[in-house]
């Protein structure tokens, strides 16, 4: 017994739960318009670095994406938005691109951050479920992504929206990873170590 749940119910439970999740995810298809054309864009055209940013669970999935941006050939860091307002910002350069992961977009120091990304000469990128907040206004472009009702305990613990957001962030590394015309064998010079690594220089050999 786990709780009230035995291990039939339990398991019936998780399946529940990876269906809901992935309600999610069918629902993100259908937001994907012709907008993410101009996200795009800034993002492969860009003259610098990729800074992602987010507070809460928002931070995990943009630590995500800069990784996997990396992964697909764009240079791209995460940046701690609150620390950034006490010096981390200086690393904000004119010709780089800030990705803002925020649901709402009105919080504080997200946006204090948009304004000092701006002022440093960085195009500035809103991923939100709302592009009439704030942070939705000082962007340069709006990547307009939102949950569906229900996929998160309370509709507060990010479970399934967080897996939405990862999702959308995928949908961007593929789309730039086939753009840019990065192929495995750029992929291998960054990754050399793991299983990844010495699979790609068996292929080589």
């Amino acid at each position: 017994m786990t709780g009230k749940l035995n291990a039939e119910q339990l398991v019936a439970r998780a399946g529940e739960i990876i269906k809901n999740e992935s309600r999610g995810l069918e629902a993100l298809q259908a937001q994907i318009s012709p907008s993410i054309l101009l996200v795009v864009d800034l993002l492969l055209n860009r003259k610098g670095k990729v800074l992602t940013t987010g507070a809460g669970t928002s931070r995990t999935v943009a630590e995500r994406f800069a990784h996997l941006l990396s992964c697909c050939g764009i240079p791209a860091l995460f940046i701690h938005s609150a620390d950034a307002l006490h010096g981390g910002a200086g690393a904000i350069q004119p010709g780089d691109v800030v990705y803002i992961i925020s649901k709402g977009g009105q919080s504080t120091e997200i946006n204090q951050f948009a304004e000092i990304a701006i002022k440093r000469g960085a195009k500035v990128i809103a991923h939100t479920e709302k592009p009439e907040s704030t942070l939705g206004k000082l962007a340069d472009a709006v990547f307009h992504v939102v949950a569906p009702e229900g996929v998160d305990p309370f509709g507060m613990i990010a479970t399934g929206s967080s897996l939405t957001n990862s999702a959308a962030c995928d949908v961007l590394c593929v789309l730039l990873l086939e753009a840019s015309g990065y192929t495995k064998e750029d992929f291998g010079q960054t990754h050399p170590g793991g299983a990844v690594g010495k699979k790609l220089a068996g292929e080589n050999h």
